[in-house]
C-alpha cells in the first residue's frame, strides 16, 4: 500500500520525512557543536533535499538549536519549524520538568525571538509536568493559540487518555512519542492519532538494540534490500501510517543524505510482514 508523501495539520502541509535538530548541539545536548559550519550545512542541505519540517526545542543546547536554525534557514519560506518547551536544563544530559504556565509562556516568547517568527508553526509541550495541574498547562497552550503566538499545538510522551484530556481544552495537531521498529510501546497512541487525523512524530525513529545488531534480523532484511538498517527503519515507519512524521537527526551531511533516501524505498508485503513480526 502506497502512502502519501505529505501530511497536513492546522492548514500546514509538510513532507512526512522531517529532520530532528537535537544533534546539532554539543555533547550531552549542551552548548554549541564542535563543527558549527557542518551543522549549518546539514540544515541547509535538508531543505535542498525537500525536507520542510524541522523539529527542535528550546532545551536543545539550550537555545543553540533554535539559534542555528535561524542562522541557516531564516526566512523560512515553506519550511515549518516545530519547537518545544517544558524542560529546564542545568547541564549536559540533565533535564528537569517545568510546566508552570508563566514559564511556558516565557519560553514561547523567547523561541519566537530566537527563531525570528511572529507566530510559531508548531509549539509542543515537551512533557506534561506532573507537579503542575495538567489543565493549567493545556490552558496556557490554548491561550497562546488564541493569541496567535502559535499556529498549532502538540504534545510529547503522552498516553491516549492524556491526549483526550488535552483535546477538551485545546486542539492537538501532533503527538511526539518514542516509537521505532524495536520499540512500539506507543502503538495504541499511534492508532488513536491515525483514527483522529493527528500527526504522529516518532522520536528516536531508527531501530536499536539486539534486533538491529550487525547480522541480526533487521540487518539481514536491510542487506537483502541493499539499504542500511537506518534507512529500512525509516522506510517502515513511513509505510506504517499516513500520519507518521519521522524526524531522524544527525550532525553530518552524509548521514542526512542517507536518511533522506529512505523516503524512496518501496517495501514489499513480505518485508513489511517480516518487520511487523519483529515486534511480537
Amino acid at each position: 500500500m502506497s502512502r502519501p508523501a505529505t501530511f497536513t495539520y492546522s492548514n500546514q502541509t509538510v513532507q512526512r520525512l522531517g529532520f530532528g535538530a537535537m544533534r546539532i548541539t554539543g555533547e550531552g545536548i549542551w552548548g554549541y557543536p564542535k563543527d558549527r559550519e557542518q551543522c549549518l550545512a546539514v540544515l541547509r542541505r535538508s531543505v535542498d533535499l525537500g525536507v520542510n519540517l524541522i523539529d527542535t526545542a528550546d532545551s536543545y543546547g539550550p537555545y543553540v538549536s533554535e539559534e542555528l536554525i535561524n542562522e541557516a534557514l531564516h526566512p523560512y519560506g515553506d519550511v515549518k519549524i516545530a519547537t518545544k518547551a517544558g524542560f529546564v536544563r542545568t547541564g549536559p544530559n540533565a533535564w528537569s520538568n517545568c510546566g508552570q504556565p508563566d514559564y511556558l509562556r516565557q519560553e514561547c516568547e523567547m523561541s519566537l525571538r530566537r527563531l525570528g517568527q511572529e507566530s510559531l508553526d508548531l509549539f509542543q509541550l515537551h512533557r506534561i509536568d506532573p507537579h503542575v495541574r495538567a489543565e493549567d498547562q493545556f490552558g496556557l497552550l490554548k491561550d497562546l493559540l488564541d493569541e496567535g503566538k502559535v499556529r498549532a499545538v502538540g504534545l510529547s510522551e503522552v498516553t491516549v487518555d492524556e491526549i483526550v484530556a488535552a483535546r477538551k481544552i485545546v486542539p492537538i495537531a501532533t503527538v511526539q512519542n518514542l516509537f521505532n521498529v524495536t520499540n512500539r510501546k506507543s502503538e495504541d497512541v499511534l492508532d488513536y492519532c491515525e483514527h483522529e487525523g493527528i500527526g504522529f512524530i516518532p522520536w528516536y525513529p531508527v531501530a536499536a538494540g539486539s534486533l538491529a545488531r550487525s547480522g541480526g534480523p533487521l540487518d539481514t532484511l536491510a542487506t537483502k534490500h541493499g539499504v542500511t538498517v537506518g534507512q529500512l527503519s525509516l522506510a517502515w515507519l513511513l509505510h506504517r501510517s499516513a500520519v507518521m512524521l519521522p524526524i531522524p537527526g544527525t550532525s553530518k551531511v552524509a548521514h542526512l543524505e542517507e536518511n533522506c533516501a529512505a523516503k524512496d524505498i518501496a517495501l514489499d508485503d513480505e518485508t513489511v510482514t517480516a518487520i511487523a513480526s519483529l515486534g511480537n
